[in-house]
């Protein structure tokens, strides 16, 4: 038979709500309801669509769907972009790369990040957990163009391990929450 103090209990039910929240979409997503929700999901796929077509799509008038799409817009949209097809600018390869080093301290982070960021082709950077440190996803024109980023990413800290897939077919790529 196990004997729980107060303590114990106290923090069993914040882990219960916690947990309630994480299966209820998190806890971020209550502050929206059903008709923001569908605003959100709907300017995900064209951010460009007109307020009145919105509106119509949502069940709002004209203007409560602009009000709507303006707080929204203040409250949860980072920023609202274009995004190109990579083959109609000649970016013909993604290569995904995997870092591995022996360097795990503040000065090397600051270091690699900082070049890692400054070289356009890498297009997304990522810090893992697991057996490799970071990836990143690369845009380039072809192999002898991926050679050449290989060989500005190696010179910028001390790596153990650099590991390269290429993509043969792009699936899904999305860059819409799923919400």
């Amino acid at each position: 038979m196990l004997i729980f103090g107060q303590k114990d209990l106290k923090f069993c039910k914040i882990l219960v709500i916690v947990c309630r929240n994480i299966l209820n979409k998190g806890y971020c997503m209550q502050k929206y309801d059903a008709k923001d929700l569908r605003i959100l999901r709907a300017l995900q796929r064209d951010s460009t669509a007109a307020v009145a077509d919105l509106a119509a799509q949502i069940g709002l008038s004209v203007n409560a769907c602009w009000r709507r799409v303006k707080r929204l817009q203040d409250e949860s949209i980072d920023r609202q972009v274009a995004i190109l097809q990579p083959e109609q600018f000649g970016f013909g390869l993604t290569a995904f790369v995997s870092v591995r080093t022996n360097e795990h301290n503040d000065k090397w982070l600051k270091t690699f990040s900082e070049g890692i960021s400054k070289i356009d082709e890498v297009v997304e950077f990522y810090r893992l957990s697991g057996q490799y440190d970071y990836l990143l996803k690369i845009l380039v024109k072809d192999v002898a163009d991926y050679d050449l980023v290989y060989k500005r990413i190696i010179k910028i800290a001390p790596l153990s391990d650099v590991s390269s897939s290429f993509a043969m077919e792009r699936i899904k790529s999305t860059t819409a929450l799923p919400i």
